[in-house]
């Protein structure tokens, strides 16, 4: 509805009001905050103003008559420059129908095929998924899923940071958790993964390998690559558990055989300088605020390296756009990533990086904390359990990602308003119950057609009408600006009008019960639709 608009006014302007030899312009569109304003207004008169030597307030009247003759509007007044676009009874009803018949909430092609990478989650396979990387788990399968039905490609991956120190010291820690499970005192070093996840991996071994494994320290890069295994396994469970599946996965050490050829690159872009023994990123000049080892004095690559390589082989797979989602601690490596992308040859301004913040969990006034080498972190996979995917989806997508996220899951499990994807499952399956309560079939209602009048009952069933087929310009809005939180306050919203219809009219009593019915299904249409972009199936009965 709002691009059909936005199209409809940049025709005419473009084709009928431009002299010949301008840039066709884009027409600005906004949502008047007072409803005796219309439904849309547009300020492109004090644009034009320049181009063609006239006051904003004579271009808004020409405009205007233009745009008399269009069946989309019932009302078109310019008032002090701008134009305020009231929508016609008959256009709002013909978008109905085009939604009751499978024509309106449909994939879209706003994107124009733009081809992105989206990378996500990557949490190491050192263990399970906890509660602070659902948050970006979650907020970047909801991007992938509005971006694609807008009409954007994109590919979701994981890069499995399986090299490394961290991956030894997972198999060190199965390896003195195994050797404890068979009756021998250890010695555990400082830095180790512990929990009962460990245990159960040395369980997994011995049951497995044999009891021979434990029986020397040479055996740890055997156990590193099973305890990996194990976790990767774990991780995609918990994801799947959300629904979240990823089209590639990409191994840290498999890329490790390109260094050599990653590191010729930078040092033919200058990107790199041998001192103090080791080999350091000239990130400085680029704009980071020192320079950064990615060679140690052994010769060993850095955590920094891996990072390199893997960005080198992103920009060599020719996307439109790289977005990553990393957790709020990454900062840092935001400039030293864009850096050596810089000097491996490439456009560091196609790569946006977001963070996710934390999330503080609470349940009973109690909070909890989270530590994967102290062992007492939540499991994902726990709280999915308790209290179910739709709300942990829902509530960690009701704030940006960049902000923090307090909840407590008591709250998620109430079966009444004030959980949020109760109130609007409940708007869903009461139009569903309404439709099953009357004595009509869809088809019938679909087949209606809305004529109104001014009375309360057709001002709200209008306005209730418009508010649901909004949805496109907001799912494009929170995928541009990457706040998808705006879908979830859209989804609260529309649900809240809903009810407040529900309580203020009769409706099977009602002499247009069919008309109703229509409007309360489009709006049904798009409930459905926008909690299925963020990864939730809509309920009918409840």
């Amino acid at each position: 509805m709002y691009h059909h608009i936005k199209n409809l006014l940049e025709n005419i302007i473009n084709t009928r009001i431009l002299p010949n030899g301008i840039k066709p312009l884009q027409v600005p569109l906004e949502r008047p905050k007072q409803k005796e304003f219309g439904h849309f207004a547009t300020p492109i008169a004090f644009v034009l103003a320049k181009s063609l030597k006239k006051a904003p307030n004579l271009i808004a009247q020409e405009l205007s008559t233009f745009l008399q003759g269009c069946e989309e509007f019932a009302k078109i007044e310019p008032v002090n420059g701008y134009i305020n676009l009231t929508l016609s009874h008959t256009f709002l009803d013909s978008l109905c129908d085009k939604a009751l018949n499978g024509e309106y909430f449909i994939p879209q092609d706003f994107g124009k095929q733009e081809r992105i990478l989206l990378e996500f989650v990557s949490a190491n396979p050192t263990g399970p998924l906890h509660i602070g990387h659902a948050r970006g788990a979650i907020y970047g399968d909801s991007l992938k899923r509005i971006g694609q039905f807008l009409g954007y490609e994109i590919t979701s991956e994981y890069y499995i940071n399986d090299a490394g120190s961290q991956i030894y010291t997972l198999g060190l820690s199965v390896y003195l958790s195994g050797r404890e499970i068979l009756g021998e005192a250890v010695t555990y070093p400082q830095e180790y993964y512990k929990g009962a996840y460990i245990i159960d991996i040395a369980k997994a071994a011995i049951a497995h390998f044999g009891k021979e494994i434990f029986s020397q320290d040479s055996h740890i890069p055997t156990l590193s690559n099973f305890a990996k295994d194990l976790m990767l396994e774990e991780i995609r469970a918990n994801l799947k558990s959300l629904d979240i599946e990823f089209d590639c996965y990409v191994s840290e050490k498999e890329l490790f055989g390109r260094w050599a050829q990653t590191l010729e690159a930078l040092k033919a872009h200058n990107g790199v300088e041998e001192k103090e023994g080791k080999l350091w990123l000239c990130s400085t000049q680029k704009g980071d605020q020192k320079d950064r080892v990615i060679v140690r004095e052994n010769g060993e690559p850095t955590y920094l390296a891996g990072d390199i390589i893997y960005h080198q082989d992103k920009f060599m797979r020719t996307f439109d756009r790289y977005i990553n989602i990393w957790g709020a601690d990454h900062h840092g490596y935001i400039a030293r990533v864009k850096a050596a992308i810089e000097f491996l040859g490439y456009d560091s301004q196609k790569l946006e990086i977001l963070l996710s913040q934390m999330v503080a969990l609470s349940q009973g006034g109690q909070n909890y904390k989270m530590s994967k080498r102290a062992g007492n972190f939540i499991l994902l996979r726990d709280v999915v359990a308790d209290i179910g995917s739709d709300a942990l989806r829902f509530v960690f997508l009701t704030k940006r990602v960049d902000t923090h996220l307090e909840f407590d899951i008591d709250m998620l499990s109430h079966q009444d308003s004030s959980n949020p994807i109760f109130y609007i499952n409940y708007a869903n399956a009461r139009i569903h119950t309404l439709l099953e309560k009357s004595s009509l079939s869809r088809d019938q209602v679909a087949s209606v057609h809305l004529l109104g009048d001014e009375t309360p009952l057709w001002q709200d069933l209008y306005a209730l009408i418009f508010h649901a087929l909004s949805i496109h310009q907001v799912l494009y809005s929170s995928f541009c600006e990457r706040e998808i939180q705006k879908v979830c306050e859209y989804l609260k919203n529309l649900a809240s009008d809903f009810h407040s219809f529900y309580n203020a009219h009769k409706i099977l009593q009602s002499p247009y019960q069919a008309e109703i019915l229509k409007a309360l299904l489009v709006v049904s249409e798009s409930i459905t639709l926008g909690l299925h972009l963020i990864g939730i199936e809509a309920k009918t009965k409840m």
